[in-house]
């Protein structure tokens, strides 16, 4: 039996109407929430409709309702693939204009997600039997990679622009080099599959305290794969500034066919500009140190920063780095008060405690 003929037609090619997919990918801390909400209320300004947030991150983006204007969407376990993919579509019928999902880092690796999925299927196809669970590992992918495939290829026909946060951590690779297996550092990878990841349309690194602003050189071989950052939107990122409402807005603006507006016609930061307190300086020189906080807001930014900690080793590394940041802070006299230092310092210690309590 022939197929029945199908008919094309061509056209002169404009860009009109493009939908964005962003990702920001980095660690606990980096500024991801506050920096993909201001994001998003640039994009917003200029294709109207509602900004929505998809919270997997019990209720974290609620942090920042009183800064921006969104519709709030609590999204718990499973993580599945076509569970994010019925959140989102959700979002589209409600008339969101920009969706933000914070984090995406669930699909791959939180309850139901993808590795979860695998050991279910490993669990299904060969049970105790190790030896077979060897043999049918690669089988066991089948069914998890085709859900994310469908995650993906959906999305793409969604009519909305997105922001997707992603969770980033320290890595290495065992690489070939010179003949010989070596350990070579990956520098900050995020927690997500690649074939996401390389379907966004740009993907901005935020190193730990980068105060919102976009590292997009690197030494390491990982960070370097995992940036994004096309040729015509260079103008756009060119100086080192946090990401903001004006980023936002010219993205949205070259996406609806607009010209992209250079660096020179970009409005001075202001203070109202200014990063959130999670989003501090690393103080390892890749980024300009932001202002120096107040031992209230230093108080607020930790805590933040506590409540968000996964890994004790992270914990205490982002602690440290901050050194130098606390010499310049005026702290009060009170040694007994919240926001001292060393009761800051306390509140830490028993959190890298009670991680590796729970790790053990």
């Amino acid at each position: 039996m022939n197929a029945p003929a199908r008919n094309f037609a061509a056209k002169t090619a404009t860009r009109e109407q493009v939908p964005l997919l962003i990702g920001l990918m980095g660690p606990s801390g980096c500024g991801k929430t506050f920096s993909a909400l201001r994001l998003g209320s640039g994009i917003q300004e200029e294709v109207g409709g509602d900004m929505y947030v998809i919270d997997t991150e019990a209720r974290r983006a609620l942090h920042y309702a009183d800064q921006f204007k969104f519709k709030h969407v609590q999204f718990d376990a499973p993580f599945g693939s076509l569970d994010y993919l019925e959140a989102l579509r959700y979002c589209v019928k409600q008339g969101a204009g920009v969706i933000v999902v914070d984090s995406m880092s669930h699909e791959h690796e939180g309850p139901g997600g993808m590795l979860d999925l695998h050991d279910k299927e490993l669990d299904r196809l060969a049970g105790n039997d190790w030896a077979k669970r060897e043999r049918v590992k690669m089988l066991a992918w089948q069914k998890p990679k085709a859900a994310r495939r469908q995650l993906i290829n959906g999305l793409l026909q969604l009519n909305a622009n997105f922001i997707f946060c992603f969770r980033a951590k320290e890595t290495v690779k065992p690489m070939k080099q010179g003949g010989k297996t070596e350990i070579v550092p990956q520098g900050f990878m995020p927690i997500a599959g690649d074939e996401f990841l390389f379907e966004q349309t740009v993907n901005c690194l935020l190193l730990p305290k980068s105060g919102g602003v976009p590292t997009w050189q690197s030494d390491n071989v990982g960070e370097k794969m995992m940036m994004k950052l096309p040729a015509h939107f260079r103008s756009i990122f060119a100086n080192d500034r946090p990401l903001d409402e004006h980023t936002g807005r010219a993205l949205a603006q070259w996406a609806r066919g607009g010209s992209i507006k250079s660096e020179a016609e970009r409005p001075s930061p202001s203070t109202s500009d200014s990063p959130a307190p999670d989003a501090a300086a690393d103080g390892a020189g890749h980024q300009s140190p932001p202002p120096v906080p107040s031992a209230e807001d230093y108080s607020a930014m930790i805590d933040s920063i506590l409540d968000d900690a996964t890994d004790a080793k992270e914990l205490a590394n982002t602690w440290t780095r901050g050194k130098d940041l606390r010499a310049k802070i005026l702290w009060p006299d009170d040694e007994d008060d919240r926001h001292h230092w060393s009761q800051i310092k306390a509140r830490v210690e028993q959190k890298i405690a009670s991680l590796k309590r729970s790790a053990s």
